[in-house]
């Protein structure tokens, strides 16, 4: 197999629930279907098993009483222009959707 070098990109990592909506839809799906439509190459959703937020309050999903209340974490690799495209489009939603953009090395070996 060959190998490529490294190249610099963003990981750009955006945190909503699984409440959340937008546009008739769940929020995490919105952004995938957002992400594809402005020819991002590839995205997931990962939903939480567990965890606690600002608030301080322990979510589990084993709680029936929490349904709906877990984080759901959607990841794109993007470059400098896409993630400020995609970032300044959630910003337009004005829901207080939380994100963390990181630069990373990407590549195969």
């Amino acid at each position: 197999m060959k190998s490529f070098g490294g190249t610099n990109m963003n990981l750009l990592s955006i945190y909503t629930s699984e409440k959340q909506h937008y546009s008739d839809m769940p929020l995490y799906e919105w952004l995938l279907e957002e992400a594809r439509a402005m020819g991002v190459h590839g995205g997931s959703a990962f939903r939480a098993i567990a965890g606690f937020g600002r608030h301080g309050r322990i979510h589990e999903d084993t709680f029936f009483e929490l349904a709906g209340e877990l984080a759901v974490k959607v990841e794109f690799v993007l470059d400098d222009v896409m993630a400020e495209r995609l970032i300044e489009k959630i910003r337009h939603l004005n829901k207080d959707v939380y994100y963390l953009k990181q630069t990373v090395e990407t590549g195969t070996a």
